[in-house]
C-alpha cells in the first residue's frame, strides 16, 4: 500500500509533512509518496536516517497557495503537487490521498481528480467531535457541499454510519441524526423536513432531530447537515474552544492562588487538551471518494501528518469503500437508491 503525501501542503510545508512521513514509516509497514519539488524534498529528507523506509517522491513543479481558489487546483494547476498527489489515487498508483494544503482546493482535487465512489453522487466531509459521555459524534458534511438535496443528506447517514461503525468502532448500530432547530418531527427548514421522512424509511437507526446541543452531549453517533450549516458549526466550535483556552490562561495569571490551582488541575487541563487536540484525530475524511482522502489542518505539525498517514491506512486496511457499497445497498431501499 502506497499514500499520496501532499508534501508542499500547509503552513509548514514541506518540513512537517516529510517529519511525519518519516515518523509514520517507522511504525507502519506502508509506503509514502511525498508529492512535491524533488531538489527540496530530498534536502528535507536529508536530516532523518531513511535507510530502508518506504518513502519515494515524486516531483512537482507547481503548488497550490493557501488563497487561490478550487477552480484553480483542478482547471490550472495540474503540475501541483496536490494534483499530482491525487492523480496517483486515480491511477491506482496510491490507495489514499492526504494534504494540509489548501482546504476547498483538496476537496475539489478529491471529487474531481480522485472522484467520487461507485454509487455516490456528492462525497461528504465527516468531523468526529468530542463530547461529554466519551465517544465522538460525527457530523457530516462539513463543508464539502453548500447547497444538498434530500438524496444527499440521507447518503451521508449511510457513509456516517458506516465511518462510526468500521473506523471509530464506537457502536455497532449507530444512531443517526438530522440536525435541526427543535427535536420536533416537523421543525427546520425545508431540506430538513423533506429529508426526515427518507430518513425514516431507510434501515438506519434514525432517532430524529438534533439540536446544535446534541453535538457535543453524545446522545447522537452521526448528525447530518448540509455543509454550509456543518462549515459554520465547526468553525464556531473550533474558535469557541480556543477563546475558551485562552480566557482560562488570562483567569489563571491574575493571583497566586489561581496560579497554584492551575499547577493542582494541570494532569486534568492535560487530558482534556488532548480529547481535543485535532493532531490526536489526524484530519477528517471525505467519504465517497474513490480512494480514501483525508483533509488536516493547515497547521499541522509533524505528529499530525503522521497520524493523518495512519488514519488513512487505516480506511484502507478495512476496506471502507466495500462496506459502505454493502451498506448503501443493505441500509437504503430501492426506491431511495435509483432517484
Amino acid at each position: 500500500m502506497y499514500i499520496a503525501l501532499d508534501a508542499m501542503g500547509g503552513d509548514n510545508a514541506p518540513a512537517c509533512n516529510v517529519e511525519g512521513a518519516v515518523m509514520f514509516t517507522r511504525e507502519y509497514n506502508v509506503g509514502v509518496y511525498l508529492v512535491g519539488d524533488e531538489k527540496v524534498l530530498k534536502k528535507e529528507l536529508e536530516k532523518y536516517d531513511t535507510k530502508g523506509l518506504p518513502i519515494e517522491i515524486v516531483h512537482a513543479e507547481e503548488v497550490i497557495q493557501m488563497d487561490e481558489p478550487p477552480s484553480v487546483a483542478v482547471r490550472r494547476k495540474r503540475k501541483s503537487s496536490m494534483y499530482i498527489a491525487g492523480k496517483l489515487v486515480r491511477e491506482k498508483k496510491a490507495q489514499a490521498f492526504v494534504s494540509a494544503g489548501n482546504t476547498g482546493a483538496a476537496m475539489a482535487i478529491s471529487k474531481f481528480v480522485v472522484g467520487a465512489a461507485e454509487g455516490i453522487e456528492r462525497p461528504g466531509i465527516a468531523v468526529a467531535f468530542p463530547t461529554k459521555a466519551g465517544k465522538p459524534t460525527v457530523l457530516i458534511d462539513v463543508g464539502a457541499n453548500v447547497d444538498c438535496r434530500p438524496k444527499h443528506l440521507v447518503y451521508f447517514a449511510v457513509m456516517g454510519h458506516t465511518y462510526v461503525k468500521e473506523i471509530l468502532k464506537t457502536a455497532d448500530n449507530p444512531k443517526v441524526g438530522i440536525l435541526s432547530i427543535g427535536e420536533e418531527e416537523g421543525k427546520g427548514n425545508d431540506l430538513v423536513k423533506d429529508t426526515y421522512p427518507l430518513l425514516k424509511m431507510t434501515r438506519l437507526n434514525f432517532v430524529g432531530n438534533a439540536e446544535g446541543r446534541d453535538i457535543f452531549t453524545g446522545d447522537f453517533d452521526v448528525i447530518v447537515c448540509d455543509g454550509f450549516v456543518g462549515n459554520v458549526v465547526l468553525k464556531t466550535s473550533e474558535s469557541l474552544g480556543t477563546i475558551i483556552l485562552d480566557m482560562i490562561k488570562q483567569e489563571v495569571k491574575k493571583s497566586f492562588i489561581t496560579k497554584i490551582g492551575a499547577l493542582l488541575m494541570m494532569p486534568a487541563l492535560k487530558r482534556f487538551k488532548k480529547k481535543a487536540d485535532y493532531t490526536e484525530y489526524g484530519g477528517a475524511p471525505l467519504l465517497g471518494t474513490r480512494g480514501t482522502c483525508i483533509i488536516t489542518h493547515g497547521s499541522a505539525d509533524g505528529k499530525a501528518i503522521k497520524n493523518a498517514l495512519k488514519v488513512a491506512a487505516h480506511f484502507e486496511e478495512t476496506h471502507f469503500n466495500d462496506r459502505l457499497k454493502d451498506n448503501l445497498e443493505n441500509l437504503l431501499p430501492t426506491e431511495l437508491r435509483e432517484q
